[in-house]
């Protein structure tokens, strides 16, 4: 994700035939474990967050219309509070699978757990943005995988899970010779899991599929999202090219669900920035997803 001016980032597989074959094949309970196998979709709030600022009944209500069940939060607008936005998505019809929150550490783990009660769900995920200049040191990656080890601990203590979102340095970075994701993919603790975001792989210059396959379980949730894919300066100023919806940029969706295997739990569709119909763009990715077999709702 990448902040616009007026709202901060901190304020705010299996294919068709296979399916088909199967059904000649299985009983219906059989086809039913198969289908709970893929992962489910959901729409990460970013992708819409000058809407939001505009009319968050209205967005909210809007996604549901076309055919959006779950979405990932980030953060609100300042008048907006967590109850008040529960309300809204609840009247949306909209369910929660995670949410991107600060890091819980000192003064910021109530704000963790309430953000856990209000929207009822378990997965809290540190958004990582901006770059850490600590990942450009081996003792300073080390001391950030201490902090998210803690944090985990704190989330484990009350019931909830903790997960990394990346963005493009921790792939582009190395640090001791290797790579800051194979130091923190080594070194913080089992239960956090990790929220690889595919495109800012691709963009730092990695293989997507190939990333997903090497941290095989603890990648519980994929974002999705498409798009020119190329690393440019300008990304660290929050300016990324616009994305479009998936299936019309550079990236390798059916390697990528072929990586994701039965392990990935969710595929999390966001746009940091969009040219034309924002709407247009989430309905396409929605049907793309659905109709290659990618995903279910």
């Amino acid at each position: 994700m990448v902040t616009p001016k007026q709202l901060p980032r901190r304020e705010f597989l299996r294919s068709g035939a296979t399916v088909a074959l199967g059904s000649l094949l299985l009983p219906e309970f059989a086809l039913s474990e198969l289908s709970a196998a893929k992962p489910k979709m959901a729409l990460q709030l970013y992708t819409v967050r000058k809407e939001i600022e505009k009319n968050l009944a209205g967005t909210l209500h809007r996604l549901s219309e076309i055919g959006i069940k779950t979405v990932e939060t980030a953060f609100w607008p300042k008048n907006i509070t967590l109850k008040e936005a529960a309300k809204h998505l609840k009247e949306a019809g909209l369910q929660v699978c995670s949410s991107h929150i600060e890091i819980p550490v000192g003064d910021k783990k109530n704000a963790m757990l309430q953000t856990a009660e209000a929207f009822g769900c378990k997965r809290m995920i540190w958004h990582g943005w901006p770059e850490d200049k600590r990942y450009s040191s081996l003792d300073g990656t080390k001391e950030l995988i201490g902090i998210y080890n803690e944090a985990s601990r704190f989330a484990k203590a009350n019931g909830l899970l903790f997960g990394l979102h990346n963005h493009w340095w921790e792939y582009r970075n190395r640090v001791g010779n290797r790579f800051v994701y194979e130091w923190l993919l080594e070194g913080t603790d089992k239960n956090i899991f990790f929220e690889i975001d595919t495109y800012w792989v691709k963009v730092a210059g990695q293989d997507p599929a190939a990333i997903i396959a090497t941290f095989g379980k603890r990648a519980e949730m994929l974002h999705m999202k498409d798009g020119p894919a190329i690393y440019h300066d300008n990304l660290a100023e929050d300016n990324p090219d616009p994305m479009v919806a998936l299936g019309k940029g550079k990236q390798n969706f059916p390697a990528i669900a072929k990586a994701a295997d039965d392990h990935v739990k969710w595929m999390v569709l966001e746009m940091d920035v969009v040219e034309g119909d924002v709407f247009k763009a989430i309905k396409e990715s929605r049907s793309y997803l659905l109709k290659n077999g990618f995903a279910v709702d």
